[in-house]
């Protein structure tokens, strides 16, 4: 499960890429170069004093000298840590740039790929498959390798800077990296294939070293638990820690868009008691559970209201953000063919379709601003091209959010 600080990192999603033959070999050959040509100040003694401390924990000196023997620091972490680019999201832009034409569509695609996967997930742990989709998709659109190539990299070196030189964590950071060595100890990864963030997440899903160590599961039955390759391992031990550590309650459904009748819309109570004090489902539909216990929720004042159940809260242990796990119940319900929210937030924009986010994407790169390409997804280079051209263009706020106005105004402007 990703790193996360006390708000929400962009999802920008963190993945793995396999290095093998001439490529690895290449690879450690430009480590070793680096490696000869100077380390910072104090790493060196550092990484040799680290050393009896991760044989304590039952990592070997063989694995220690393995990985970390020539290991280069990567200072970028002190750079990451202080925070991604930063842009401005009302809770409306969260929503449609997470619960997009793309990822629905896609998210289906996956759904129709792994539906027996999902099935015996569902059915040994009892945690909705839209759930499960919506992580994956939010995490690592579904574990593309496009995701792993551009923006994954190794944790060795991110863990071993951080456990150094980061005093206000050293503690975490110091007990993840030994946890990432006791894995390649247990021979359940290697250092090359252990690519991910810069915080040390790792895989479709997204663990940290300890998440992989404590809830990991070899659900493919191949004699080790990873969270790359086969999506099996991750997303069962993704359902696992919704279980364990989210307190994830099986057949209840994590909520509902609601509306009122100026009856109370504050405080928990069952739903048969929401009901009788004039609330209902936005579609109409009857609560599946009466006697389940939520609690009601308005993000935004004039925007639609939610009864959110203990599953919401056992999603939100995942990212501590209530709107990501307002985004990643939506998302799983729209995979499963529900329609956008009833009651639009204040000032929102519908969300672009998939032709449309290409279409802006071309625009953009047209006009000088670099999107990366045009695949309808919407990452931090794309936003950050928005805002540059909501710069040049004199549009506020600018706030890198890609919608109908900007695409509009990149129109006139052809």
């Amino acid at each position: 499960m990703t790193f996360r600080h006390s708000r929400p990192v962009p999802q920008v999603s963190r993945r793995h890429i396999l290095l093998s033959g001439l490529g690895a070999a290449a690879a450690s050959l430009t480590a070793l170069r680096l490696a000869d040509a100077a380390s910072p100040p104090g790493f060196d003694q550092w990484r040799e004093r680290f050393r009896p401390r991760a044989l304590a924990k039952g990592v070997s000196d063989q694995t220690y000298t393995r990985v970390m023997g020539r290991i280069e620091p990567d200072m970028r972490v002190f750079k990451d840590i202080r925070g991604q680019p930063e842009f401005s999201e009302q809770v409306w832009q969260y929503i449609n740039r997470r619960v997009s034409d793309w990822r629905i569509s896609a998210g289906k695609d996956a759904l129709r790929r792994n539906a027996q996967l999902f099935d015996r997930i569902e059915r040994e742990f009892g945690v909705e498959r839209g759930t499960l989709l919506a992580l994956w998709g939010v995490e690592t659109a579904y574990g593309d390798p496009i995701v792993q190539k551009n923006y994954m990299r190794p944790v060795f070196p991110s863990l071993a800077a951080l456990a150094w030189n980061e005093p206000r964590r050293r503690t975490y950071w110091e007990t993840e990296l030994i946890n990432a060595l006791r894995i390649v100890e247990r021979g359940w990864s290697t250092p090359e294939e252990m690519r991910g963030s810069w915080a040390g997440a790792m895989g479709h899903t997204q663990w940290m070293p300890e998440v992989w160590l404590n809830l990991g599961i070899d659900y493919d039955r191949d004699g080790r638990v990873s969270p790359f390759g086969k999506p099996d391992d991750a997303l069962a031990s993704s359902a696992r820690y919704l279980l364990n550590r989210g307190k994830y309650r099986r057949g209840e459904h994590w909520g509902y868009e609601v509306t009122t009748s100026g009856g109370p819309i504050s405080g928990s109570r069952t739903y048969e008691k929401w009901a009788a004090a004039g609330v209902v489902r936005a579609d109409g539909k009857p609560f599946a559970q009466p006697r389940a216990s939520a609690q009601m929720w308005t993000p935004v004042p004039g925007g639609p209201h939610f009864l959110l159940g203990p599953n919401f809260y056992a999603i939100r242990s995942y990212n501590p953000s209530m709107n990501y796990a307002l985004a990643i119940v939506h998302l799983g319900d729209r995979i499963q063919g529900a329609g956008p929210f009833i009651q639009p937030f204040p000032g929102s924009e519908r969300a672009l379709t998939l032709a449309e986010v290409q279409e802006l994407q071309t625009r953009l790169t047209q006009a000088g601003f670099d999107t990366g390409g045009n695949d309808g997804r919407v990452g931090l280079q794309t936003m950050q091209a928005v805002k540059n051209f909501q710069i040049k263009a004199g549009i506020s706020p600018a706030d890198g959010y890609g919608g109908l106005k900007v695409l509009a105004r990149l129109r006139q402007g052809a």
